[in-house]
């Protein structure tokens, strides 16, 4: 009852709800039709999953209303990409000067046991701080599963807890009260929408049934406890509360009868439904040429005006690596105002590596900004804002610390693919990683790449020069998909890595290998700032090594490299990150399979030894691949 009263509020074109798996209610009130709430939990085709993900998994894309962002199957995801669409809202109307996202709101939906998560405590850090418009709904039925709401939060409570919290209303009731609820939900709404801030309502519910089919609640409820909740069931409530103040009793009895007709014929058109094809469930893991509109990132006509050129400028200087790349965010943010830069110190310090030194001066805090140290929030409030048609570039400051973000990391990838390309959030993720100058680390220097080319549906770019930098972040920029761009820290750290300048237009196709040194006798694929340890080693055999630099390995040039291995018979896979289940890995095994006959000897891997990454310099050049080592390698693969 509170989530249909709670759905009527919702009347802003820019409105958007983040909800839950127990939100359908709301999705309903909103206009989701009763057969796709229906069929998709039978898991037929159509839908807002097309049989791709659980059926009480929802989301509403709409053009002239509210719509439902993409839930998600993990408690406490939905709140900060909610909280991201609530700055998306200031921005659009304060930034872009579109009036007409004036008054919306956001609304993200919870129950009592998502407040201990960090997903809750990141977007209530980011809404009070930045006075966002949202209204935090919070529905307590006492259990999370099993596990009693005093478990979640001190006295079972968050409203009497955040009573004192800075820029937050806080409204506390009983949900199976129509009148009470209806007051107190409008009173929150009304104060997000007046500009004045978030709101949190906190509503008691009862449950009236289990948590999923095999639990019947016998094992941690006492017969009184669940006699108790069926004696609140806000239904009858609802009854008492229109019969006969606003409702005839016939009235009542038809308006009931007319649900029962429409539950009916929902189910009968539910049923009806094939099943999925399963032709296409390999389809929209990627943006596809042609394919329908989403909801989500720039649009095509907005792309195609940016242009850009495969042409590489021959004329311009020779940056490193670090001006490269703040060379390329700066051309992006002064030709596409949907362009925001945020992380962790990327404002007033300019990152941690100084690479967006001096772009908060030229374009304000409202276009780069800095954000509270929270990598769920950095990468959950990219992901709100990707689908409200911004370009967010987001800042994680070293790759370990992305660790904390990876339900948002995952659930950005799969998107697009579980809501069948109904919904998109390409984001970009920057992201420092590895060696450093005669230094490493466990924290600091992490590479560990092909974690994310296993999550499905990321791009990931590794650049070992400052010329494909610039081409790839603004593909990247100027695309469809979520992208992490890795920076490797050895090249910020140093001028290995100067290249000229290619130019303002630059745009480098993804999964396409640059041969840095051609040869018929060893192919050696490698990435990232290995490439130039693996320079150094192939120009001492001149003209018998064929070297490739990916420069992406998501995708990858695999018929690039099948094309070299055929040729010369011998491969060679060199990375940075460890050995086992390394992308090279993966390299070595597409190359055993597609061109075995060709080969001439075993395909070869060098790699960091399965150890974390050490601090001292010894340690570190005793287990990180050098040119010495690598030239060993493969003087015994070219022997053979």
């Amino acid at each position: 009852m509170a989530q249909v009263v709670l759905g009527t509020l919702l009347t802003h074109p820019h409105d958007a709800a983040s909800a839950y798996y127990r939100s359908r209610p709301l999705l309903l009130a909103l206009g989701l039709g009763i057969d796709d709430a229906l069929a998709s939990p039978l898991g037929r085709s159509g839908g807002f999953s097309d049989g791709r993900d659980i059926g009480v998994v929802c989301n509403l894309p709409r053009c002239d209303g509210p719509i439902v962002l993409p839930m998600s199957g993990d408690v406490g995801s939905q709140y900060t990409p909610g909280a991201g669409w609530a700055q998306s809202i200031l921005y659009h109307r304060d930034v872009l000067g579109d009036a007409s996202y004036k008054g919306a709101i956001a609304v993200i939906l919870g129950g009592e046991g998502s407040v201990a998560t960090n997903g809750f405590w990141s977007a209530l850090t980011m809404a009070t701080t930045l006075r966002l418009p949202v209204v935090f709904y919070v529905e307590d039925n006492g259990l999370g599963i099993s596990v009693r709401g005093e478990m979640q939060t001190p006295g079972g409570n968050i409203a009497k807890n955040l009573s004192t919290f800075g820029n937050l209303l806080v409204r506390d009731g009983d949900g199976t009260d129509p009148a009470e609820t209806a007051r107190l939900l409008t009173e929150c709404v009304e104060h997000a929408r007046a500009g004045n801030g978030p709101a949190l309502v906190h509503l008691t519910v009862p449950r009236l049934c289990s948590h999923s089919g095999p639990d019947n609640q016998r094992g941690y409820r006492t017969e009184d406890e669940i006699a108790a909740d069926f004696s609140r069931d806000p239904l009858p409530k609802l009854r008492r509360h229109l019969v006969p103040r606003s409702l005839s009793v016939a009235e009542w009895r038809e308006l009931e009868a007319e649900v029962q007709r429409d539950v009916d014929e929902g189910l009968r058109k539910a049923r009806a439904r094939p099943a999925p094809d399963p032709e296409f469930v390999r389809r929209f893991v990627f943006e596809e040429p042609n394919a329908p509109a989403t909801v989500g990132g720039l649009s095509p006509s907005e792309r195609a005006a940016l242009g850009g050129t495969e042409e590489a400028g021959e004329d311009g200087e020779v940056i490193r690596f670090a001006d490269a790349v703040r060379r390329t965010l700066r051309h992006e943010l002064e030709v596409n105002p949907k362009v925001l830069i945020f992380g962790e110190d990327v404002g007033r310090k300019g990152g941690v590596h100084l690479v967006t030194e001096g772009l908060q001066r030229q374009f304000g805090d409202r276009r780069v900004f800095d954000t509270s140290l929270s990598e769920e929030g950095i990468i959950g409030r990219a992901v709100g804002m990707a689908i409200a048609g911004l370009m967010p570039v987001a800042e994680i400051q070293f790759r370990k610390y992305a660790d904390p973000a990876a339900e948002q990391l995952n659930n950005c990838g799969t998107l697009r693919w579980r809501t069948a390309n109904r919904f998109a959030a390409p984001i970009v993720v920057r992201m420092p990683g590895g060696y450093g100058k005669d230094v490493g680390d466990p924290w600091h220097s992490l590479s560990d790449e092909v974690r994310f080319a296993h999550s499905l549906g990321w791009q990931v770019l590794m650049p070992s020069n400052a010329a494909d930098a610039v081409g790839l972040l603004r593909a990247a920029m100027r695309g469809g998909n979520p992208t992490i761009f890795f920076e490797h820290r050895s090249l910020l750290m140093t001028s290995a890595g100067s290249a000229r300048y290619p130019g303002d237009d630059y745009v480098l196709p993804l999964g396409r290998a640059n041969r840095l040194r051609a040869g018929d006798e060893l192919t050696l694929v490698t990435w990232g700032a290995m490439v130039h340890r693996c320079l150094e080693a192939a120009d001492r055999f001149p003209s018998r090594v064929d070297l490739l630099d990916l420069r992406t390995i998501a995708p990858w040039d695999r018929a690039g490299v099948l094309a070299s291995v055929e040729r010369t018979g011998k491969c060679m896979v060199v990375h940075e990150d460890t050995l086992t289940a390394g992308f090279g890995a993966e390299i070595a095994a597409t190359v055993a399979k597609d061109v075995f006959w060709r080969l001439d000897a075993p395909v070869e891997r060098v790699a960091v030894d399965d150890v974390p990454m050490p601090y001292h310099s010894v340690l570190l050049e005793a287990v990180l691949p050098d040119s010495d080592r690598i030239a060993e390698r493969m003087d015994a693969l070219l022997a053979m």
